[in-house]
């Protein structure tokens, strides 16, 4: 059985397969590097886009100060990888999340999270105290600053919970996020930047309102690949967490322009020429997401795709030269995080050469 390795061409790889053009992808970082380091503020990208500890490892060469993660499982994964600096952005409730965040924290003290409520500060207190665990873990109160998800209302509320958390003797406070996601996709720039500083206005806010009281602030963290840029320059905050702009997606590209280039496709094979303008490819709802609409052929002007099942989809075409039977497509992806999760592993190449197989390490850690 054919197994891909570094140096192999890109059309010996079976399809559907992930691949990644690392010029565009290295490019993408230092487009964002050079763009938000000089501001000062702390770059920690978001890894629920890559779900890798090696993509982890070259963000953090390129200048990166610590990462993100969504989910406990994620940061299990990232950890094992051999990063020890990482904020879990979600809130951790339950007993069986909090007695794997005990033990996690244990090996891994560079482990911080965040805490929306009072129930889910006692309750990693109380787990860590349990455990006789006496260096306290690192929060950050999650401040809801408009996108209605998770995070304790801005001012007294905020405030309230700060005094709930410095109450308990094995958490330590030491800043707040609040994250914008329902702007990062906002088309009119100049919309999507006065409702960013309007929700980060609240966030520093809050952050001086916990000051005033005595609380030791020190990291103010927002932001996604839609809003970082505007977010660094804003006044209080330490630190952002774009993830997408490494390998972007139609839904990012449509949103905030092309400064950044899709440097993540899914190869696919046209299967099946059912008429003339038509082709089926063997891509479907099993390897691209479609929350944010559907994938897009690459370098194929006018022409569209539609799933049509999970191992299947159809690209419609007016216009251009026919696909044949056997001809390789590459697909942008709409949404890149969900369609980054269906497959086992990146296929990186230069020149359309393999250089590097990553595996998507944390692909369905969800718990």
């Amino acid at each position: 059985m054919y197994k891909p390795q570094p140096g192999d061409r890109l059309d010996s790889l079976d399809t559907p397969s992930m691949i990644v053009d690392l010029d565009l992808m290295e490019a993408n970082i230092a487009k964002l590097m050079n763009q938000l380091l000089p501001t000062g503020v702390n770059i920690r990208p978001h890894l629920k886009t890559t779900k890798s500890p090696i993509l982890a490892r070259k963000l953090i060469e390129a200048g990166a100060r610590g990462c993100c993660v969504a989910k406990l499982s994620e940061a299990e994964v990232i950890v094992e990888g051999g990063i020890e600096d990482l904020l879990i952005t979600c809130e951790i409730i339950g007993a069986p999340k909090v007695a794997r965040l005990v033990e996690l924290f244990r090996h891994h003290p560079q482990v911080k999270t965040v805490i929306d409520s009072p129930q889910g500060a006692t309750a990693i207190d109380a787990a860590l105290a349990q455990a006789g665990i006496e260096n306290p873990i690192q929060v950050l109160v999650d401040l809801n600053v408009g996108q209605n998800r998770t995070g304790v209302t801005p001012g007294e509320p905020a405030l309230a919970l700060a005094r709930h958390i410095s109450s308990l003797s094995h958490l330590k406070l030491i800043g707040v996020q609040g994250y914008e996601g329902h702007l990062q996709h906002l088309h009119d720039r100049r919309e999507r930047e006065e409702k960013c500083r309007a929700a980060m206005t609240v966030l520093t806010g809050t952050a001086g309102l916990l000051r005033q009281h005595g609380f030791n602030i020190e990291t103010v963290t927002t932001g996604g690949t839609g809003t970082a840029e505007f977010c660094a320059t804003f006044p209080g905050i330490t630190e952002v967490q774009p993830g997408s702009f490494i390998f972007m997606d139609t839904d990012y590209r449509n949103a905030v322009g092309r400064f950044f280039s899709n440097s993540l496709t899914i190869l696919a094979t046209v299967i099946s020429k059912p008429g003339p303008g038509r082709a089926v490819i063997d891509a479907g709802l099993k390897s691209l997401s479609t929350d944010s609409g559907f994938a897009e052929p690459k370098d194929l002007p006018g022409a569209g795709y539609v799933p049509n099942g999970d191992e299947h989809g159809t690209i419609s075409r007016e216009d251009g030269p026919e696909l044949a039977i056997g001809d390789r497509v590459e697909m942008i992806p709409s949404h890149i995080d969900p369609t980054i999760n269906l497959h086992d592993f990146y296929y990186a190449y230069r020149k359309g050469v393999i250089e590097e197989i990553w595996p998507v390490a944390a692909r369905g850690k969800v718990q």
